[in-house]
């Protein structure tokens, strides 16, 4: 149980801070607005920073369900524990979407575009081209995933599924908020770099519920995108370094 409770907590200050750098540079009145794209990206890696910090040294803190199933089917995870480990993901975003609207709603209300309040909720194309779309997910989140795996240490394709806590851990806080940041920056301009589907479903499902002015739609249609692509781009990841394992030569080369 404490380690659902810490990828709840974990996923909620993540959303809470990443959706909340969204909100301050988009929304009408704030101190951040119109701090532009690099703001944007540096305050995503210091929420996945934070996020990380808090639930690592208890869940491993994976905060992302593309990162629960890519371990599962890595063989490091326990596959009994990734339905809950996504289920908190979920909720966890949901809360973290629901605290940005309660310490942003007066400026939401001030703000007419609703496209600008619903990308302080969840992820959409700059060019609206699933096809397109969902190869930049699967690329960025495949990026995510791949280095996580390097991250985490080249040993974990040994160690089975016993070591069910396994993921970035405390010290895994810093070099994943680069990264996320290097994402961003890179390969973040085609469709917001969901890169993680409780991250967009979570806030999504509370944009089409709280109470906003002008709010404006919740974009359904797209909602697939940002959840099946990053899996697909995890599972992508965890083939190739399970292939890569099994190169003793590679690693060794790698690692030493």
């Amino acid at each position: 149980m404490c380690e659902i409770i810490a990828e709840f907590l974990g996923t909620m200050l993540l959303i809470l801070l990443g959706n909340g750098v969204v909100a301050n540079v988009v929304l009408n009145k704030t101190k951040g607005n119109n701090g532009g794209w690099i703001v944007i990206t540096m305050g995503w890696g210091l929420a996945v920073f934070v996020g990380v910090a808090v639930a690592g040294p208890v869940s491993g803190a994976h905060l992302n369900p593309a990162v629960t199933i890519g371990l599962a089917v890595a063989g490091i995870f326990a596959w009994s524990k990734v339905a809950l480990f996504i289920i908190a993901q979920i909720l966890g975003a949901a809360m973290g979407a629901f605290l940005v609207w309660l310490m942003y709603r007066d400026h939401f209300n001030e703000t007419e575009d609703g496209g600008a309040k619903l990308a302080c909720y969840s992820t959409g194309p700059a060019i609206r081209n699933f096809a397109s779309n969902a190869i930049s997910e699967i690329i960025g989140t495949f990026v995510l995933v791949f280095v996580i795996f390097y991250l985490v240490g080249p040993s974990l394709a040994g160690e089975g599924i016993e070591h069910a806590k396994i993921g970035l851990g405390t010290l895994g806080a810093l070099p994943v908020a680069l990264l996320v940041v290097a994402i961003g920056l890179s390969l973040g301009g085609t469709t917001g770099y969901a890169i993680n589907p409780a991250r967009d479903l979570g806030p999504r499902i509370m944009h089409a519920i709280l109470p906003m002015k002008n709010k404006g739609t919740s974009d359904w249609g797209y909602a697939l995108i940002p959840i099946i692509a990053p899996i697909v781009g995890a599972i992508l990841a965890a083939v190739l370094f399970m292939y890569l394992s099994s190169q003793s030569c590679y690693l060794i080369t790698l690692f030493n």
